[in-house]
């Protein structure tokens, strides 16, 4: 399994096991197992790397002091022999939940002087939880068993990216988000917004060799990690990044310490505190000298995702210099008090973004005037409009700001990014497009119709400096509106027709060649076949042309990128390079949106990136290894993991068919055809029963279907009439038929499926390369050739419908109403009845427009 599928299926299987349990508190126990994993197989790791054999390892005691001492010293805790999360494994059904509580104890008792920040008192939540698991040690004992069986074979392995572990992490809590209803909010900002964070904090500190960055209100910790995957990919030395992290909850906090811990962090680039971000501050100092070892934390980048609009307590807060120079936040919305807190951190050179509330915007008061200052002091660099329900518990609107110290201009970049999204369950998800496109604005500080506009500082005086977007920014779509002579006479209106003009620039000629002018503000459409007339004209034929122009020498320039280097590449870099190059190749290309070629390649991308972190981590043989392909099975009521044939480990069957072995899936596949042809024949036959024919015995009680054993017996019968017979016979020879090519079938797939197998396993190095060609390139090249004919296509519909919205006339409309009045009245002449009716049938006929 890739790390995607293992994940869902822990996912899968933890919920399962979780019974009663909230999903927000059930995170704690399966998120913290997985983290005493890690620490086990870091140590093993350590010792094997120190001349320690498996066969040792039974004599790492906490006795041995000298062992103690160079194992703390190197990974910052110690754990024993008896205690490593592997032994819990190899006791079997001699584990109990003692073992854990002994453990964790332990664990906390051995964390090395200096690392006490890190690691001291990390798993109490889980510690404290665990009477939660069950009803008595038994119990307890049980479910944690199952957990660890669980999640034991998730590999540790952390080199080149191929980062199993974390992405599972995350993926669970992720899912454990999406399930906790308002609570996530609490621990976690969704993966998208997150990467937007980060995208935009990461194009203003490229180019610095050291980096520290500090989220207030840390959370899970996804947030500060995902801003360090993206400010790496422009740094040559990720560990020169250091992470700064603030939670006031207790479990959140040790949530935050193991997500930032499994990412290979440097013990010593973790720097966290847990305590009330308001009330505390960040007081950097040695606990043992606080007055003389106090250091304001500067830092290059604050992100955060605070709770909104929350209480806090504004008293005797006047004289606090995050806030002295700017004001202070009402009792009721900690809002601004947040921001303040982020923005005295900030360096000069320094960048924060924060999610907040759509109100923050325009609601006045105390607010109103921390914002007049935050404007006329020049430190709003840019907000962000995202759509509704896009945060797990709320959905209310929310914003994105970016704010900075020291800056050039004193505008305002306003983006109204609500419109795009994609619907996924009760949320809405930012696609990688819509990142793209709101990162390459805030970027290059621009103005885009209906989407982003940049507004001078006197423009929002004003508005009583009023940042509410919809004053900036009209993203609403425009009503679509009726001619009035159009729907009176016909023929289109050429203003309408103007609203295509991006179409008319591109294809110049192409709207003389559609359209008659019958008078100076009205035409004519002039062909009965809108979608030949545009796709054969020359100015459309010369626009592929070009597009195909562009892209020439693209299936070489990816072999290049992702074939030849795909043991070294940077794998979080190459899509940024995949698209510059895109981007490139479309600069001049009108009318092709370049963000909709990017979704495109993000789309291919994400099973690109999979790829090739096991390739990194496993070697290029890993292209020709196939996995036996487990499924879960009902036996005697429970689930059952069990093996249901191959799959590639890379590499599909289904591909590998498709190019080596076409011949023999085809003879598989003429058999499958036939075989669906002959259930419509025997549908058939069915139909072609009498009544009669459906009550005999050898017809089931559904009418749907022959009895094998009484279509036998009817066979030798001398009672039944020919013409039944005949059917009789048609249907045996049918179900025969359809037996014997179920057998061949059956017989082939499993030929098929096998010949697959040792095909992959006895691929030349050449004949693997084409095939990862087949699976990454192609699909990529054959999804972004067919824009311009998805341009085309649109363009049809919209001439199509607009021919179709005058096509009908009111004054028809008019006529086709008094003839089919005209009409009724003559069939209510024809009418007799008794003297109510037809004085009853008269008034109808004068309302009908009659006599």
């Amino acid at each position: 399994m890739n790390k995607q599928q293992l994940a869902a299926k822990i996912w899968e299987s933890a919920n399962k096991m979780r019974s009663k349990i909230e999903a927000n508190e059930y995170k704690d126990y399966i998120l913290g197992f997985i983290f005493y994993k890690f620490l086990s197989e870091k140590e093993v790791k350590y010792l094997k790397e120190n001349d320690w054999t498996e066969e040792y390892l039974p004599e790492l005691t906490e006795d041995d002091d000298e062992t103690v001492g160079s194992v703390q010293k190197n990974i910052g805790y110690f754990i024993s022999y008896e205690h490593l999360f592997s032994t819990w494994i190899e006791k079997g059904n001699d584990f109990s939940v003692q073992d854990v509580r002994d453990a964790l104890s332990a664990f906390n008792r051995l964390i090395n002087s200096t690392h006490k920040k890190v690691f001291e008192g990390i798993f109490d939540t889980l510690q404290t939880g665990l009477s939660k698991l069950g009803d008595s040690a038994a119990s307890q004992s049980k479910a944690i068993s199952d957990l660890i069986q669980l999640i034991k074979d998730i590999p540790m392995d952390g080199r080149q990216d191929y980062d199993v572990l974390g992405f599972i992490y995350e993926y669970l809590i992720n899912m454990f988000a999406a399930n906790a209803g308002k609570k996530a909010g609490e621990f976690y900002t969704p993966h998208e917004v997150s990467l937007l964070m980060s995208e935009i904090v990461a194009n203003h500190l490229k180019g610095r060799t050291e980096i520290k960055i500090y989220d207030p209100t840390s959370g899970s910790g996804s947030l500060l990690i995902n801003i360090g995957k993206s400010v790496a990919k422009f740094m040559e030395n990720e560990n020169n990044i250091k992470y700064y992290a603030q939670e006031l909850k207790q479990n959140t906090y040790n949530l935050t310490r193991m997500n930032l811990v499994m990412r290979n962090i440097l013990p010593d680039n973790i720097v966290t505190r847990n305590a009330d971000t308001l009330e505390d501050d960040w007081p950097f100092f040695e606990d043992s000298d606080p007055v003389g070892t106090y250091n304001l934390l500067p830092v290059d980048a604050v992100v955060s995702n605070p709770p909104y609009s929350q209480n806090w307590n504004p008293a005797d807060k006047e004289t606090d210099p995050r806030y002295a120079d700017y004001g202070l936040a009402p009792k009721g919305k900690a809002d601004y008090a947040f921001l303040l807190h982020d923005l005295y951190h900030v360096k000069n050179d320094g960048i924060m973004t924060i999610v907040l509330p759509h109100g923050v915007l325009f609601r006045g008061g105390d607010e109103g005037e921390i914002r007049r200052n935050l404007i006329e002091k020049d430190k709003i660099d840019a907000i962000i409009g995202l759509p509704a329900n896009i945060f797990y518990g709320t959905g209310i609107p929310t914003i994105i700001m970016v704010l900075k110290q020291k800056r050039p201009d004193n505008d305002v970049l306003i983006i109204d990014a609500s419109k795009g999204f994609v619907k996924e369950g009760k949320n809405n998800k930012l696609r990688a497009c819509d990142i793209k496109k709101i990162v390459d604005v805030v970027a290059n500080r621009e103005s885009v119709a209906h989407f982003s506009k940049v507004v001078s500082k006197e423009e929002i005086r004003q508005n009583d400096y009023s940042l509410n977007i919809p004053r900036y920014v009209d993203s609403s779509e425009k009503a679509e509106h009726w001619d009035i002579y159009a729907s009176m006479f016909g023929g289109i209106s050429m203003s309408e027709l103007d609203e295509m003009r991006e179409y008319w620039r591109a294809f110049p000629n192409l709207k003389e060649a559609l359209f008659e002018q019958t008078s100076s503000d009205y035409c004519k459409l002039t062909t009965d076949d809108v979608k030949t007339a545009i796709k054969q004209h020359s100015d459309v034929s010369a626009f592929k042309n070009q597009y195909t122009n562009v892209f020439n020498g693209i299936e070489d320039y990816l072999y290049h990128q992702l074939i030849e280097n795909m043991e070294t590449l940077n794998i979080s870099r190459t899509e940024q390079i995949l698209a510059d190059d895109i981007f490139s190749r479309l600069s001049n290309i009108q009318l092709i949106d370049k963000y909709e070629a990017y979704q495109l390649l993000d789309d291919g991308w994400n099973k690109i990136a999979v790829d090739l972190e096991m390739i990194q981590t496993e070697g290029f043989e890993a292209v020709k290894k196939v996995d036996p392909n487990m499924v879960l099975k009902k036996k005697k009521g429970k689930d059952e993991e069990v093996q249901d044939g191959w799959i590639g480990h890379i590499l599909p069957f289904d591909l590998v068919q498709n190019v080596l072995l076409i011949d023999t899936k085809n003879v598989l596949k003429d058999k499958e055809n036939r075989l669906s042809e002959i259930g419509s024949e025997y549908e058939a036959l069915i139909d072609s029963l009498t009544e009669e024919e459906k009550e005999a015995d050898f017809i089931n009680d559904a009418k749907d279907s022959f009895v094998a054993t009484e279509l036998k017996k009817a066979l030798k019968s001398d009672s039944i009439d020919s013409e039944t017979m005949e059917k009789l016979r048609a249907a045996n020879t049918i179900i025969a038929e359809e037996k014997a090519l179920k057998a061949e079938i059956k017989k082939l797939s499993a030929e098929l499926e096998s010949k697959t197998k040792e095909t992959i396993e006895s691929l030349t190095d050449d004949q693997a390369i084409e095939l990862l060609k087949e699976k990454w390139s192609v699909p990529l090249i054959e999804s972004i050739m067919k824009l311009p004919d998805n341009i085309v296509n649109d363009l049809v519909s919209k001439i199509d419908c607009l021919a179709k919205k005058y096509e009908t006339t009111f004054e028809q409309v008019e006529t086709e109403i008094a003839e089919t009045e005209k009409s009724l009245c003559s069939m209510i002449d024809e009418l007799c009845g008794n003297k109510f009716d037809m004085l009853g049938l008269n008034e109808l006929k004068k309302l009908l427009g009659g006599e």
